[in-house]
């Protein structure tokens, strides 16, 4: 069973390699295709494990898998009155550009023909193009896997025809601790009124149901009380008659709330794996990407809960943020899990394409040294031009983020103090599918 959970952990790494790889891509193409002029491109930091050099363009992997980066010459414009022909360097990377900031390496001679091939000299546009690129390929790649899952796989859909018919009516707490039915216990309604396996509810109370989720909206907004339950039976059409009971259960809605006086009828639905279609599937990454985004601006609260799971012994929220260290973790577990291999690999690709989802929306958040705060400066520009060509005034010069870059140090601090919480908390404490 370990090496199930190495290799989960490897598969879900060779993913997130290939994400990020796709993630540079995004920038390289559009980088290229407007003319700048690109030194590198790396996916992983630190020392390089192995590079080839085509054309102008250094290609390589190194050995820390966190992130990477392209190397595009002149993404910062010269100070007033400085030499036109020596232009700062930054990379799309957050910890390579802090690196290279920090060392003040960054200066790079311009060649000979260079002077209109530097990325702050061009349009505006062309640069929120450039910059968007990496988190539009993480879009891609969650929406892509996203639909593998749910067209080619499909998603379990609950059945209005009975799998289970409970034999007594428990309380929510004794269901919690798995207790078993007693004397004391009356039967379920369910029970009482013949209901079997496989016996599919086409009606209650005397409307049609066509779904599962119809049927327990009918049954709980009726309560207690006698109820008529049309079903067929190895395809003969049958009414039976119950006498729900009520219940205090969770809100379909919101399962953080409770139902008072629900009614109950004690029987479970048939799942069954459905392949949905490409509208289905855009609805369901739209409704993803929304949650994902709220769940972002919660990201300081969630990271004071991770710190106490980390240094108080608290318990891990496993709606918590994680590092890639804790998704390869489940990665593992998804490997690992006594279920059949389709499974897994549906669970795998879930996994890799919420990572590209998450990580594509941090990006787009309009600070250095993430891709937002070059797409915020590339959008001022442009609305400051936009606004002298209006008001026939002379085109601005273009705009210097350099100028942020306090808040860039102080931004990239936050995050590499955030990331290595996030890996201390993922090894001390880390979330688990098994609870």
């Amino acid at each position: 069973m370990s090496w199930l959970i190495v290799a989960g952990f490897l598969i879900f790494f060779l993913g997130m390699a290939l994400s990020i790889g796709l993630h540079e891509l995004g920038h390289l193409v559009p980088a290229k295709i407007f003319g700048v002029k690109v030194t590198q491109y790396m996916v992983g930091f630190g020392p390089t494990m192995w590079s080839r050099r085509r054309g102008e363009t250094e290609y390589g992997m190194k050995w820390i898998p966190l992130g990477g980066y392209i190397r595009m010459v002149g993404m910062l414009p010269p100070k007033p009155n400085a030499d036109p022909t020596k232009l700062r360097t930054m990379s799309t990377g957050p910890w390579q550009g802090l690196i290279e900031t920090a060392r003040q390496a960054s200066l790079e001679e311009i060649k000979p023909g260079d002077g209109d091939r530097v990325f702050y000299r061009k349009p505006w546009w062309q640069k929120v193009i450039i910059m968007a690129g990496g988190p539009a390929m993480n879009f891609l790649l969650a929406f892509g896997l996203f639909a593998v899952v749910i067209m080619g796989f499909g998603i379990p859909v609950s059945k209005p025809i009975v799998s289970v018919v409970s034999e007594c009516v428990m309380t929510q707490a004794e269901q919690a601790k798995g207790q078993e039915c007693t004397p004391a216990h009356p039967p379920t309604p369910a029970a009482l009124a013949g209901l079997k396996t496989d016996d599919k509810i086409v009606s209650l109370a005397g409307k049609p149901v066509t779904t599962w989720e119809e049927a327990t909206r009918v049954i709980r907004a009726h309560g207690a009380g006698p109820i008529a339950i049309g079903i067929e039976r190895g395809g003969k059409p049958m009414t039976l008659n119950a006498n729900l009971v009520a219940q205090d259960r969770p809100s379909i809605d919101d399962p953080t709330k409770i139902d008072k006086g629900a009614g109950f009828l004690g029987v479970s639905a048939t799942v069954v794996m459905e392949k949905q279609g490409f509208g289905y599937a855009a609805g369901v990454m739209w409704d993803l990407t929304k949650r994902s985004a709220e769940a972002i601006t919660r990201f300081p609260q969630k990271i004071v809960g991770v710190w106490q799971a980390a240094f108080g012994g608290g318990e891990r929220d496993v709606t918590s943020p994680m590092s890639v260290v804790g998704a390869g973790r489940i990665g593992g577990e998804i490997a690992a899990a006594p279920v059949p291999v389709e499974n897994k690999i549906v669970g795998l690709l879930q996994l890799l394409a919420g990572v590209n989802l998450a990580v594509g929306l941090f990006n787009l958040i309009p600070l250095l040294p993430l891709d937002g705060g070059q797409i915020a400066g590339g959008l001022w520009e442009g609305l400051k031009r936009g606004y002298a060509r209006v008001r026939r005034r002379p085109a601005p010069g273009h705009v210097d983020i350099a100028k942020a870059l306090p808040l860039t140090y102080a931004m990239a601090a936050v995050l590499l103090v955030m990331g290595t919480l996030l890996i201390y908390a993922d090894i001390v404490n880390p979330i688990r599918l098994s609870g």
